[in-house]
């Protein structure tokens, strides 16, 4: 059913997400849906008729950040129909009921229908949209592919195998064609995410998919979203022989203290760890590793905040998100006692990020002088930002269109939370 079966006139839909690189891979394929649909999509910002949040619900900052954006979403437009789906509408649909204006709150499970939920709740409603649209999205450069979904280990502070299932993989086929209508569609650089991809199987492993895609896709860089410990082997890490294969590598630590990691449920321990860090900077050169880490988790005491602290000192990661331990409904970690107050929490992530911004800065000090290639997505104010394939953020100021150019950049200088740079190849 399209659009103009359901009723007529233009329809317009603005698309938000809150969360990790998964919910962002999946609003780029719901935003495609409606595209197709005969919707116009267009910008968070733009005056459009319906809203549609990708939610988040991994802490109670991010439950937070969801109702913000709702309430927002309904103030700027009080006619617009406002939607929520995602992990907060998986979880606690009420919670999202009862903010003024959300008219609909559709889980995970009815992700992949949400198109023809909306087509039909729209067309018995007849919402139209605005009349002074102002633009289109904008075009991505970097494009999200979902390879995997769901979890079936329980760490005990995470909700998400709760809100997204047990782990279940898509067929290496849909995804290889995916890809190459990216790649055919402009896009220079393809992410492949899901909730836990080292877990990916489908025939074959992730490391697998990861061969066919490099062999039968032409697409100039390919990244991964987040590994875990025990997927960094020998036999995948050889595939970043491959320089289309950025090396970029998300692992997250949560905690750098054995016995924290071990009342977390984390199936390692911290020296498995470093031995897969020590590893994979072995065989991958330029390896930019970025981490997540967890403060103030139940019990944390002041000696295991430093122990965290010490050996994410000593690692040197080239990024880290840093956030406070949230209690989550239903998880085991939501009985623990041990709490840690709200204003020492404070202190060890404040702590924690003065901590990532020497890191990060160390990293890309390694890199200043040297030509790399920079994918320029974006212009500010006359400054172009772009990323390198180990994830540096670098900024030129240029008067010329290098929205979606792969161009040789010499980085010259550290600019706060990335590095200033000048052309240095032909602009094609």
């Amino acid at each position: 059913m399209t659009v103009e079966e359901g009723w007529s006139g233009l329809k317009t839909i603005a698309l938000q997400t809150v969360g990790c690189k998964l919910n962002q891979a999946e609003t780029e394929s719901i935003a495609r849906k409606f595209s197709d649909s005969g919707f116009q999509v267009v910008a968070p910002h733009d005056a459009a008729g319906i809203y549609l949040l990708n939610t988040c619900t991994v802490t109670h900052i991010a439950d937070h950040k969801c109702r913000k954006l709702l309430r927002l979403a309904h103030r700027r437009n009080p006619d617009a129909l406002v939607l929520a789906t995602g992990c907060y509408a998986e979880r606690a649909p009420a919670e999202l009921y009862s903010i003024d204006g959300v008219a609909l709150a559709i889980g995970n499970h009815d992700k992949e229908k949400i198109v023809d939920i909306v087509i039909d709740k729209v067309g018995r409603h007849g919402t139209c949209s605005p009349q002074n649209t102002r633009r289109e999205a904008p075009h991505r450069t970097r494009a999200m592919v979902r390879v995997q979904e769901g979890c079936s280990h329980y760490c005990s502070f995470c909700i998400v195998p709760s809100v997204r299932g047990p782990e279940r993989s898509r067929p290496e086929e849909a995804i290889i064609s995916e890809v190459k209508t990216l790649a055919a569609g402009g896009y220079k650089e393809v992410i492949l995410t899901g909730t836990r991809i080292g877990r990916y199987w489908h025939k074959g492993d992730l490391t697998s998919l990861i061969t066919r895609i490099l062999s039968e896709c032409d697409v100039p860089r390919l990244r991964l979203s987040s590994l875990e410990p025990s997927d960094l082997t020998p036999e995948i890490l050889r595939l970043w022989d491959d320089r289309r294969l950025c090396p970029h590598i998300h692992l997250p630590l949560q905690s750098g203290s054995d016995s924290v990691l071990e009342r977390m449920g984390r199936p390692y321990s911290s020296a498995d760890y470093e031995r897969a860090v020590s590893l994979a900077r072995d065989m991958v050169p330029d390896l930019a590793l970025t981490t997540d880490i967890m403060v103030g988790f139940p019990g944390e005491s002041d000696r295991e905040f430093s122990e965290g602290y010490e050996r994410c000192r000593r690692i040197g990661f080239a990024g880290l998100h840093v956030f406070p331990f949230s209690a989550r409904p239903g998880t085991r970690a939501e009985g623990l006692g041990g709490k840690v107050e709200d204003m020492e929490k404070k202190r060890r992530v404040d702590l924690m990020l003065e901590l990532a911004r020497i890191s990060s800065r160390r990293f890309r000090q390694n890199f200043l002088g040297r030509s790399m290639n920079v994918l320029w997505e974006g212009e500010k104010n006359g400054t172009w930002f772009g990323l390198t394939d180990n994830y540096l953020r670098v900024f030129v100021t240029d008067k010329e269109q290098l929205s979606n150019k792969l161009l040789e950049t010499r980085l010259l200088s550290h600019k706060e939370n990335g590095l200033r740079g000048e052309l240095a190849t032909q602009r094609v």
